[in-house]
């Protein structure tokens, strides 16, 4: 297992290569702060925040901080930190946020032919060599094919998602702009009329442009994040499921265990017993 690893004061990105051999000693708890990009080969099973995934041909998944995730197969984790690059920050030079990162739609994973994947994997390549020469401008120029990986993957997500043609831009900023909020800002605000506040139109108008684009209403899409977010406390942290609820906003915790038991057809508790014990609660 190949692991480059490059700091620039507080800044750092990392490169670590695995096979089938290997994949199973990648500690989660160790990656689990940085933003990253998983790229696997056809044949791997990836499962990221309890959807699985075994894949066909090569891809990307890109997995925020926090995210749960593991993987088999062989392939290569790239991870940096937001110092290193915040895809926020820049917005406006790569427009993946919401899309690529930050995606309340769904798990951001882009799927490879034998080209993208022949220019993905080069990319990488460049990165390792960057970081192995330690030329002058080492650090600006693994950004530059950093941003590079970013700026092709979200292209094809577009593509895929026939958001590419550049007559609906506007329409492709709106549902990332809808993300953005609902990621921002789902343990305060849990119904699609604050979100409808957010961006000045009425909640009618949110759901028929959301509809658009997804087969989820933006309530759904809504109550789908925070249950998430429920799952991954249940699951990788010690809290109560009185302390859960509170934390994503639920003053009454017979509230919130009703409404995760309707959303996931489990108790908190029995979710979290079933889980701990190696079953797959979907």
């Amino acid at each position: 297992m190949e692991h480059l690893l490059k700091h620039f004061f507080s800044k750092t990105i990392g490169c670590l290569d695995f096979d089938a051999a290997t994949a199973g000693d990648i500690r989660y708890d160790d990656y689990n702060s940085f933003i990253k990009i998983l790229f696997v080969e056809a044949g791997a099973e990836v499962m990221v925040d309890f959807r699985e995934y075994r894949l066909e041909q090569d891809a990307l998944f890109f997995i925020q901080d926090g995210q749960w995730y593991k993987f088999s197969g062989k392939g290569t984790l790239l991870y940096y930190n937001r110092d290193f690059y915040c895809v926020q920050i820049h917005d406006k030079e790569v427009a993946c946020d919401g899309l690529l990162y930050n995606n309340v739609y769904e798990i951001p994973v882009v799927l490879l032919d034998a080209e993208a994947s022949r220019q993905t994997r080069h990319l990488i390549q460049e990165i390792k060599q960057e970081a192995i020469n330690e030329e002058s401008n080492m650090e600006e120029m693994i950004r530059i094919f950093l941003k590079q990986l970013i700026i092709r993957s979200t292209r094809m997500w577009k593509k895929a998602h026939d958001l590419a043609d550049s007559g609906i831009a506007q329409e492709v900023e709106f549902i990332r702009k809808f993300s953005q909020l609902v990621e921002a800002h789902y343990t305060t605000h849990h119904n699609v009329a604050d979100y409808a506040n957010l961006l000045n139109i009425t909640p009618k108008a949110l759901s028929k442009r959301i509809s658009r684009h997804s087969s989820k209403s933006p309530n759904d899409i809504i109550k789908e994040r925070i249950i998430l977010e429920a799952k991954r406390l249940l699951i990788h942290t010690d809290l109560s499921v009185k302390e859960i609820g509170y934390k994503l906003g639920y003053e009454d915790p017979a509230y919130f265990v009703r409404l995760f038991t309707n959303q996931v057809d489990a108790s908190p508790l029995l979710f979290r017993k079933k889980y701990t014990e190696g079953e797959k609660v979907q």
